[in-house]
């Protein structure tokens, strides 16, 4: 067991689930407002915690742990 490595891989997993967050902030502000919005900082009434390393591109979340495509 490699503490670090499990570490590493713990982080990961959790940034992870930070970008369906934001994701998730993406869809809910879409529905409520009828629009996608422009910027991550008109998703802070849908999020708990800092998403200050995250934005928006093409519609979806962009950032630590994000899916590349």
């Amino acid at each position: 067991m490699n503490p670090r490595d499990l570490e590493s891989r713990a982080q990961k997993v959790a940034d992870q689930a930070t970008c369906r967050t934001v994701d998730t902030a993406i869809v809910g502000y879409l529905m409520n407002n009828g629009a996608a919005p422009a910027s991550i900082g008109q998703l802070t009434d849908y999020v708990r915690g800092d998403i200050s390393r995250y934005r928006i591109v093409d519609g979806v979340a962009a950032g630590p742990g994000c899916a590349r495509a």
